[in-house]
């Protein structure tokens, strides 16, 4: 019986790390940050590529800042609350004066056109410290 407990349990965790989308590898939902720190995109499901690239699943990371949700085949806008990593980084420094915000990873194509939902992950985040 527990040998079945044990495959079912990692059968599901399988099935589960395998679904397609993107995370946050840190910071994580909840975390108190500086107001600079190192952010860790991940995706699964789709390759990076750089903007410019049209090619079949593949893309680039966004870092959407107390912004709205971007729909699926919508641009993500280039300003300061839409940040554009379309040179491929899967990481970056990021500066936020010190306040409590939702940090959007959304994941979009060559053409900075989202992947919407399937392909988006919110955290909230608290920024605390001197800029």
């Amino acid at each position: 019986m527990k040998v079945r407990v044990l495959f079912a349990a990692l059968s599901l965790a399988h099935v589960f790390a395998l679904a397609d989308g993107v995370d946050f590898i840190q910071p994580k939902d909840g975390d108190t940050l500086e107001p600079t720190f190192l952010a860790k995109f991940a995706v699964t499901g789709m390759e990076v590529a750089l903007a410019g690239e049209i090619k079949p699943d593949t893309g680039h990371h966004h870092l959407l800042i107390n912004a709205v949700n971007i729909e699926k085949n919508v641009v993500i806008p280039n300003d300061n609350q839409h940040k554009h990593y379309g040179k491929g980084q899967t990481e970056a420094v990021v500066f936020l004066q010190p306040g409590k915000y939702k940090l959007t990873l959304q994941f979009a194509d060559g053409a900075h056109r989202s992947y919407g939902e399937a392909f988006g992950k919110s955290i909230y985040v608290t920024v605390e410290g001197k800029p």
